[in-house]
């Protein structure tokens, strides 16, 4: 029987230093396949110029390498550039690349799909197809970087896991390619310009407090109570705002770590000053930095519409005067289906 060949990418530094030693290859080469695994971002073992073909030929029967590579890509009239990935096994997974003067910031997705149906959420009507690998995850942002090099002449300032599906219902992965992503032999960024965005898993937020990460956090809050939150957020099922105000805590209590809200107004749900004093309760119950209000981006699967400015306005006003740390988001990439809650494979 054939037994399928183990990833490259999944073998630790040692493992690599420990097949060279085996095959009776000089020691140095193993720290070359080592950097053009993450550091020169090879993406076949062709790629590898400076290791004999017949070490390479080896590796190839050897191992597997399987990469993501870039399907189709999307150009905004706002400057942000959706694509569309391929995974090995024929999956189709969305990254986005958002430009501003000060910032050039990867949208990353976590899952091909997602779980949780969120209502308001063009991925939450995906089935989930599987998670990503740490390599693939890695793979979209060296992808979104080159394009950043490419396009504007800059290299990414920040990561954002705001794409397709719950980061922390993949966290060994999710955990891994940060790992990767900020390690020196990897892209070498900095944890506090990575902000890892999620739906409100209560366990596995108090999980990256035991865990002591380093990278910032975002709750998707888009309602201030229970009732509302559960009618948008099935999740909210199980991890009730309660739940998540103790898990926010018990992080920041462990880590001292940025943290977050993220707030989507839709006209007449969650738009009123009932709402917005809601929200402050919330807000006041937990070491947040600030408030994301996020404008809804419309898409086919759901009846939520923005509210008119003027509503959003008033909004904004009551929080600042209330002293919330409040910043309205606008939206980028609408035009190509980019936007916030928009990703979802459309040809």
């Amino acid at each position: 029987m054939k037994t399928e060949k183990k990833n490259i990418r999944h073998l630790s530094q040692h493992e690599v230093e420990n097949y060279i030693e085996d095959i009776g290859e000089k020691k140095f080469r193993a720290k070359q396949i080592w950097e053009w695994l993450w550091l020169k971002h090879a993406h076949s073992f062709d790629d590898m110029t400076n290791l004999s073909k017949e070490l390479r030929t080896h590796l190839a029967e050897t191992f597997s390498f399987p990469a993501l590579s870039i399907d189709a890509t999307q150009y905004s009239a706002d400057g942000t550039i959706k694509s569309r990935f391929k995974t090995f096994d024929g999956h189709l997974v969305e990254g986005v690349l958002i430009p501003t003067e000060e910032r050039k910031t990867a949208c990353v997705s976590s899952q091909i799909g997602c779980s949780l149906s969120c209502k308001f959420c063009a991925t939450g009507y995906m089935d989930k197809k599987r998670n990503l690998d740490y390599d693939e995850i890695y793979d979209e942002v060296v992808l979104i970087n080159q394009q950043s090099q490419r396009v504007y002449e800059k290299k990414l300032t920040n990561i954002v896991f705001m794409g397709m599906g719950e980061p922390l219902l993949n966290y060994k992965n999710v955990l891994k390619a940060i790992e990767r992503i900020t390690s020196p032999d990897g892209l070498a960024m900095s944890p506090r310009r990575i902000t890892v965005s999620t739906a409100g898993v209560a366990k596995m937020i108090k999980q990256l407090g035991d865990d002591k990460v380093r990278f910032k956090l975002a709750l998707s809050l888009h309602a201030a109570n229970d009732k509302k939150r559960h009618e948008i957020m099935p999740i909210n099922d199980t991890n009730n705002i309660k739940s998540l105000i103790e898990a926010l805590n018990y992080f920041y209590k462990q880590t001292e770590n940025e943290i977050t809200f993220e707030y989507i107004l839709f006209k007449d749900f969650n738009d009123s000053l009932k709402d917005a004093e809601e929200l402050i309760k919330i807000y006041r119950q937990v070491p947040a930095d600030l408030v994301n209000i996020i404008e809804y981006n419309p898409i086919d699967a759901a009846n939520f519409a923005k509210p008119d400015d003027k509503t959003i306005e008033e909004f904004m006003r009551y929080l600042e005067k209330n002293r919330v740390n409040a910043r309205l988001r606008k939206s980028r990439g609408k035009d190509i289906d980019a936007a916030c809650g928009q990703l979802a494979n459309k040809e």
